[in-house]
């Protein structure tokens, strides 16, 4: 069955609900039992069975079943946020002593749970060099239990050597853990290319409309899946049902909004690429990109986020042109039908690799809108900003 055909009917039986397309939205605490044995016998559902509203709803089961089977994985757990989604990820398979290798491309928020929350717990930290590949078997240690790796990398787009990295962490039983974000289980198979856990924020392209904040954890076997459910419920994080159903219903056109986000993607790149004023753009799918090698290889597709690098580092300059742009609005999120744009300050956050370049640096999202409409944006943005060097000269 093809991925498209998936997102349309996994997780979905009307038989069972009065023929209702979706699945009604369960809430819930309280799950009441006919008797004292059925009750002290709930363990037995402890992983995907309906005991308490914080093990989850049916609602909550469908979205997690959903993922875990358009991933190829074992068993998939909803957490409240993608950030959550990585920490407990983190949290199921590291202890005090414990040594864990991470990607210095890592999504901020991860890099800051990593060093403010694991060294305090005794944990320690190496980041790596993203373009490491196979290599990465010289930074691990006895005591190394997790590679974490995303690809692209967060602000930067890297493309990391997964089954490399993935081989050389197996053979030293080391577990590998991926941010699969930016991809989304329909342009990367992550248990494919050798990945143990894969990691996503639901927020952006399955939830797809920007009003909501969820994660899933998919696993690549049952035990791990059970590793990660014990360890969400001993800290009592859960997705309310609300969301999960907004996700789920999101999921359901993720495909048709994907491919026309990546055409649109792709077409404004190469549109900046030609630009004066640009002085190299970020998106591995493009051919001159130093990554596109590895993403052709191992991804099928692109999703619509990539940074944009200029000749100019006046922030000044750059805030008259982003300040005045009518569709690209300043927002941290992305994935959603609406189109994006923040800054960059990759100086304070990369240190296995120092970043030197100069110019300033962009984040872009590129949403639903008609590309014509955008790139007449930005042209006007341009205008602007050539205007305010023009005035400081």
């Amino acid at each position: 069955m093809k991925d498209d055909t998936i997102m349309v009917h996994v997780s979905r039986d009307p038989s069972r609900h009065y023929g209702i397309v979706n699945l009604p939205v369960y809430h819930a605490s309280t799950v009441l039992y006919p008797t004292i044995k059925a009750f002290n016998n709930r363990i037995k559902n402890k992983y995907r069975g309906v005991r308490y509203g914080a093990s989850g709803t049916p609602t909550t089961f469908a979205l997690a079943d959903a993922v875990a089977t358009l991933e190829g994985g074992a068993g998939a757990v909803v957490v409240s946020s993608g950030l959550a989604a990585c920490t407990m990820a983190l949290t199921a398979f590291l202890k005090q002593g414990d040594h864990i290798l991470v990607t210095d491309s890592v999504y901020g928020p991860t890099r800051k749970f990593c060093d403010a929350v694991l060294k305090r717990f005794g944990v320690e930290i190496t980041y790596y060099d993203p373009l490491i590949g196979g290599n990465i078997s010289e930074l691990i240690r006895e005591n190394t239990r997790v590679v974490f790796t995303e690809s692209p990398g967060s602000l930067t787009f890297e493309v990391q050597d997964i089954p490399a990295i993935a081989e050389a962490a197996h053979n030293s039983d080391v577990l590998v853990l991926m941010d699969n974000t930016w991809a989304t289980p329909l342009f990367f198979k992550p248990f494919e290319h050798g990945v143990d856990i894969s990691i996503q924020a639901g927020t952006k392209y399955i939830a797809g409309h920007s009003d909501l904040v969820i994660g899933i954890i998919t696993a690549r076997t049952e035990a791990l899946f059970r590793k990660i459910k014990d360890t969400t419920l001993a800290y009592g994080d859960i997705a309310g049902p609300e969301d999960c159903f907004l996700a789920l219903r999101g999921l359901r056109s993720m495909g048709a909004r994907l491919r026309c986000q990546q055409e649109a993607g792709l077409r404004i790149a190469a549109w900046l690429k030609q630009r004066p004023e640009v002085k190299r753009v970020m998106h591995p799918a493009l051919p001159d990109d130093p990554g596109h090698a590895l993403w052709k290889r191992d991804f099928t597709g692109a999703c619509s986020l990539f940074g944009v690098v200029f000749h100019t580092s006046s922030e000044k300059a750059i805030s008259h042109m982003v300040d005045g742009y009518r569709f690209f609005k300043i927002g941290a999120s992305w994935g959603g039908f609406e189109s994006l744009v923040i800054p960059a300050e990759l100086q304070k956050i990369r240190t296995a690799v120092p970043w030197t370049e100069t110019g300033y640096v962009l984040r872009y999202h590129v949403g639903l809108e008609d590309p014509e409409d955008l790139i007449e944006d930005l042209k006007l943005g341009f205008d602007r900003l050539n205007q305010a060097h023009k005035q400081k000269a």
